[in-house]
């Protein structure tokens, strides 16, 4: 019946909607028909060869395991492809994907679904418990002033775990900031130096099910003696623990065990330890023992290089003007800066197109709202100089007459609040300053703000410039 395989469809949607970002799920997910359910396997039809082929690489894992929780581990899913739109009738090729239990034997460890891993009791059957994504690694995790310090960190561990003052290490920002990027690449670097190692990375969600279903079957035992293995313990999304009790209770013995092991235990939030509600005192005191590091919004330069860095991994080169377009537009956090991206492959793939500013226009309108010419660093000093009557030269020169300083001063000042440069990146605008020089310019500017009224004044008729300028554009 066609209820029975859009309703299991419609399940799978539920779960993956959780795992990827908006644009990625409607983009790659949104125009799947399912079109049977047979003896276990879901048949799903997909537009084209690039849309099968851009799945497998990069969904694969995900899919086998909605699969695996909606149809159990007979379940398979085999895809229909449309190989062609016009009215004759066709065949669709259809390609097989296996179900776990016919790639077990083949599959490396990091690639397995979590499957019931408190019934396993060996710590050889357990080393097939990690959910690492090998994609995940160091290497392309693009470094910046927003994640040195969680890299740096993670690094440190991944060479000696359990041996530094970093345990357990917290990582916590927003959505989509690299949260999971950053301690799954941990994991596949140590689970490289340390190949013998048990490492388990799982979500706080996931925890939560093991335990409840090892209540259900009168197996804490196991699931606890499963968990203490661990040489390196990730949980994933620790806020989500909030509330649950005995949840927390069964995973505070098993942090507790764990460090005075000397083993390593990673964790990432999206608030620090001491902003998390809803969990005890006693673990909460527990997470501040090591360090916590925070992921922040990217800046735009930041931003540029990850654009790169994705189209490059995927075989393609943007222009540096429209890779600064797309960071510019996209300024919330990485999760999303991908799924612009992934859109924009997937529009000049499916269109047979080249990527380009125009594309990206068109891409961008529907996901991006009130994009216009951005105020950039260029903008803001041709401003300044205006308004002070001077010269780009001397605003730009080591001259240190009061009126030019006075300029470069709000010039900096006004950089900083309407751009997303980074400190060293505005001062190297404005003549090679170090960013020690940008930081002593934002503190006069604000302290003139507050005792000058004339400099208050003048601040404002340019700020109101700006603003007209930046409102005229866009209605333009």
């Amino acid at each position: 019946m066609r209820e029975d395989y859009q309703a299991v469809w419609d399940r799978c949607l539920r779960l993956i909607k959780k795992q990827v970002s908006a644009q990625s799920y409607k983009t790659w997910f949104e125009p799947i028909v399912p079109k049977k359910l047979a003896n276990s396997t879901l048949t799903i039809q997909v537009p084209s060869q690039f849309f099968y082929e851009w799945l497998e690489e990069h969904y694969l894992m995900l899919l086998r395991q909605v699969i695996d929780q909606e149809l159990g581990p007979q379940g398979k899913l085999e895809y229909s492809i449309i190989v062609d739109k016009g009215n004759s009738p066709q065949n669709p090729m259809t390609v097989q994907l296996p179900g776990q239990h016919h790639t077990a034997k083949h599959q490396k460890s990091e690639e397995r679904p979590l499957q019931n891993p408190f019934a396993l009791k060996s710590l050889q059957d357990t080393q097939v418990i990690s959910v690492l994504n090998p994609h995940y690694t160091f290497d392309n995790f693009i470094e910046g002033d927003y994640n040195r310090l969680a890299k740096s960190a993670a690094q440190a561990v991944a060479k000696k775990p359990g041996g530094t003052s970093f345990n357990p290490l917290m990582i916590y920002g927003g959505i989509g900031l690299g949260k999971t990027h950053v301690i799954q690449a941990l994991g596949n670097e140590l689970k490289r130096n340390f190949p013998d190692k048990f490492i388990l990375y799982v979500s706080s969600e996931q925890f939560t099910a093991q335990f409840i279903e090892a209540l259900r079957n009168n197996s804490i035992q196991d699931f606890s003696h499963f968990y203490l293995q661990a040489d390196l313990l990730m949980i994933d999304d620790v806020q989500f623990l909030a509330g649950k009790e005995k949840t927390q209770e069964i995973f505070f013995h098993i942090f507790n065990h764990l460090h005075q092991a000397g083993k390593q235990i990673v964790m990432t939030s999206d608030c620090p330890p001491r902003e998390l509600k809803g969990l005890q005192e006693r673990l909460l005191s527990r997470f501040k023992w090591g360090l916590t590091a925070d992921l922040q919004q990217p800046d735009l330069e930041t931003r540029t290089a990850i654009i790169h860095s994705k189209m490059a991994a995927d075989g393609m080169q943007l222009p540096d003007e429209l890779a600064q377009y797309v960071a510019y537009s996209v300024d919330t956090n990485i999760r999303e800066l991908e799924g612009v991206l992934i859109s924009l492959i997937a529009h000049a793939s499916l269109n047979k197109q080249e990527i380009s500013l125009s594309l990206a226009q068109q891409v961008l309108k529907n996901i991006v709202q009130d994009i216009a010419v951005e105020v950039n660093l260029d903008y803001i000093q041709k401003a300044v100089a205006s308004h002070y009557h001077v010269s780009l030269e001397q605003l730009k020169s080591k001259s240190r007459k009061r009126e030019l300083v006075t300029a470069r001063q709000v010039g900096m000042y006004l950089a900083k609040r309407h751009t997303n440069h980074s400190l060293k990146s505005i001062g190297q605008y404005f003549g090679g300053r170090d960013h020690s020089t940008v930081i002593y310019a934002l503190q006069t500017v604000n302290d003139l703000l507050d005792i000058d009224q004339p400099f208050r004044s003048s601040f404002e008729d340019l700020q109101q410039k700006i603003k007209f300028s930046r409102n005229h554009s866009r209605k333009a």
